[in-house]
């Protein structure tokens, strides 16, 4: 068998750390067939040599070790014990992620033995460097993660200080904001607190230890999702553990009259809490306002274009959300950037919603788009 009838298996038609399609790399120590990005982690790791299927000599015997390997035997080796809670990165997902996930499974082999993972801890400290609420630099901070307290924590100075800010667990959201923060290793945590949602930006310089953190968190947030919810399946679980924004990105909006003027404004879309949060500046620590994004079976629209008599400012391509109580309206920069807006609001208002959401959705109403 050659080495091109062995990508033709099923089993090695994506690549083995990320899944992307049609992998043309072959990581040699390993066994596993991967992707252009996933093989210059295995290059510049201790895991082995890489070589491409298309423009390097394979040598029979390196192909008759891939064809007794292969992705599906080494991801049965490799991945035996990975915890539910544990983030498996997809090609979408930023290099640090992708990278540790590469390094745990074959550097450091955490996933070959049913030992505890080092993730599931009842509490963790460290120094993170954490962005200013108000100049923007970032400074270290201790963080404390205390699973019987139900908190991640973090200090200014010394923990005889007090906390200078505590996330609930319960409420707590974690994700990789790369691009966003300019930083490799960027990462953002969330909470909601008294409607509103406020936003811190980490990062460490390593990139293991970011990820650590990333996934300590993950775990305890299975923990508190199995506690509150015990007899919901653990696949359903495990999509509400941490979650990205559906969309994020810059749009003009105006007022409730519709007569004042459209401002340019950054915009998440947060499809499990159903809200659509608007802020000055991309890394603001908390939301300007908001619109909560109900059913289309609640008289929730989302529609291509703005009212008569309604001209945007310098953008022209249209979106307005009707709820019961008002219309909002925004206008987006091009009409790629109008289209995938619309398709992931008409996504989320396509969704039935649960009693949590209209118990949401009434507390919710305060906040506006004024």
């Amino acid at each position: 068998m050659s080495v091109q009838e062995l990508l033709q298996l099923p089993e090695n038609s994506r690549c083995a750390d990320c899944g992307q399609p049609e992998p043309v790399w072959a990581s040699c120590n390993v066994g596993v067939f991967v992707c252009l990005d996933c093989s210059g982690v295995h290059r510049i790791s201790s895991i082995g040599k890489v070589k491409s299927t298309q423009l390097d000599y394979m040598e029979h015997d390196l192909i008759q070790f891939m064809r007794r390997h292969g992705n599906k035997k080494s991801r049965e080796e490799f991945e035996a014990f990975v915890p539910p809670f544990y983030y498996r990165p997809t090609e979408k997902d930023c290099r640090v992620l992708r990278e540790q996930w590469i390094r745990a499974k074959y550097e450091r082999r955490e996933f070959v033995s049913d030992v505890k993972s080092p993730y599931s801890v009842d509490y963790k400290e460290g120094f993170l460097w954490k962005k200013g609420r108000d100049n923007g630099q970032y400074l270290k901070r201790l963080f404390i993660f205390s699973e019987s307290e139900g908190l991640l924590k973090y200090y200014t100075k010394d923990k005889r200080m007090g906390p200078k800010g505590m996330f609930p667990i319960k409420s707590l959201n974690a994700m990789f904001q790369c691009e966003k923060m300019k930083h490799e290793h960027g990462l953002e945590i969330t909470c909601v607190r008294d409607g509103r949602t406020r936003s811190i930006y980490v990062y460490h310089e390593d990139g293991a230890e970011i990820v650590t953190w990333y996934n300590v968190l993950r775990s305890a947030r299975f923990n508190y999702l199995k506690k509150m919810f015990p007899d919901t399946p653990e696949l359903e679980l495990i999509p509400k553990i941490t979650r990205c924004y559906m969309k994020s990105g810059y749009m003009e909006k105006t007022g409730p009259t519709q007569k004042e003027t459209f401002k340019k404004r950054w915009f998440n879309l947060d499809s499990e809490e159903r809200k659509l949060l608007y802020y000055k500046k991309p890394l603001d620590p908390y939301e300007q306002g908001g619109v909560f994004l109900g059913s289309s079976e609640a008289g929730y629209q989302v529609m291509e274009g703005l009212p008569n008599g309604v001209k945007g400012n310098k953008w022209e391509e249209g979106i307005t959300i009707r709820t019961p109580q008002r219309e909002f309206i925004f206008t987006c920069e091009n009409i790629k950037e109008q289209s995938e807006w619309l398709q992931a609001l008409r996504e989320v208002i396509a969704r039935p919603m649960s009693t949590q959401d209209t118990a949401e959705e009434a507390g919710f109403r305060k906040l506006s788009l004024n």
